[in-house]
């Protein structure tokens, strides 16, 4: 008995610092590094005859640009349109109803899509002057948006691969600006005002303090931001991307620090796509909301989650979710990459 007890790991739950939430790092079933990648993600279904809805917008009856790039050779490198097929359409005016019990509003907003001219690369294959100029992009809509009337928070997000949610295959990212905060990112925001009250200080300056101190968790660092793997990390190889400084707005970014942002966000996903083998994932930006009231607490920072796994009975029930590498072991093999 005492041999068969040395073999069994035992699981970890670990809880985030500021969410309360809880993660299992199920060492019990933990996979090596490398194995990650033998899983090869599934590809979006591209029609050869058909026009790419997105290598020639107009052709393919796409609404007018509200923002373009130009290359050296005046040619189109980034652009920015309404979504044909919005989760949210446009309006001022907000239209609140109640039925019995129940209460909801017109879904009105802004859903925008962000494209990069390329449909064969991705944002782990752009140098970083192009990603760059996707963060130039998101910022200068984010900048437009923030005061429309029926905007309090917007959301700017990106999916990668059919298991992330990209029905299109040409690179893009999306924008979607909206009347409500959704509960995770309240639930980021109640947590970071908890703790500020309680310590007197930002939970992810502390984070980052902790994660610059120790160097278990660290991929890569430049002079304005972190790129690290979460100590609760919802996915395998999850990593974050942060300003090193206390920033609660991610619009008010300098043009120096987009340049340290591109440059920590494209090696970071460059690693992912090295070490899982072009995995789907998804990235976002949680950011202090454009809602009028004061979010000092808060700290903006950018999450990739690949999809290196699937929801089950257990999660749907819970909510938690389990992890079959231990970030320290994930960052260590993304450090080497």
């Amino acid at each position: 008995m005492e041999n068969i007890n040395k073999k069994i790991q035992i699981s970890e739950l670990r809880q985030d610092l500021v969410t309360g939430d809880w993660v299992v790092i199920a060492t019990g079933r933990a996979k090596r590094p490398e194995e990650f990648a033998a899983h090869k993600r599934e590809a979006v279904e591209e029609d050869p005859n058909k026009p790419c809805f997105f290598c020639q917008p107009e052709e393919t009856g796409q609404e007018k640009d509200v923002l373009i790039y130009q290359d050296e050779n005046n040619q189109w490198s980034l652009r920015v349109f309404p979504n044909k097929y919005p989760a949210f359409s446009q309006g001022k005016v907000i239209r609140h109803f109640e039925e019995g019990p129940y209460f909801g509003m017109d879904g009105v907003g802004y859903h925008e899509l962000i494209v990069t001219r390329n449909h064969g690369k991705q944002i782990a294959q752009l140098d970083v002057f192009r990603v760059a100029e996707i963060v130039d992009a998101y910022q200068e809509r984010y900048i437009d948006l923030m005061n429309k009337k029926s905007v309090n928070y917007i959301e700017i997000f990106h999916n990668h691969g059919k298991e992330a949610g990209a029905s299109i295959g040409h690179p893009h990212s999306q924008l979607m600006a909206i009347p409500v905060i959704s509960p995770y990112v309240n639930l980021e925001l109640a947590g970071a005002e908890l703790y500020y009250k309680s310590n007197k200080k930002c939970v992810y300056c502390t984070i980052i303090e902790w994660e610059k101190e120790h160097q278990k968790r660290i991929i890569f660092e430049n002079d304005d931001f972190l790129a690290f793997c979460p100590f609760a990390s919802r996915a395998s190889f999850e990593v974050w991307v942060i300003p090193k400084k206390h920033k609660p707005y991610f619009e008010r970014i300098s043009a120096e620090e987009k340049i340290n942002l591109a440059e920590a966000l494209q090696i970071s996903i460059n690693k992912i796509f090295k070490a899982l083998g072009d995995p789907a994932y998804n990235f976002y930006i949680h950011t202090g909301p454009c809602d009028g009231k004061d979010y000092a607490h808060f700290h903006w920072h950018i999450e990739i989650l690949p999809r290196t796994s699937i929801w089950a009975g257990f999660e749907l029930s819970t909510g938690i979710e389990i992890s079959t590498i231990q970030p320290e072991i994930a960052s260590e093999y993304l450090r080497k990459i």
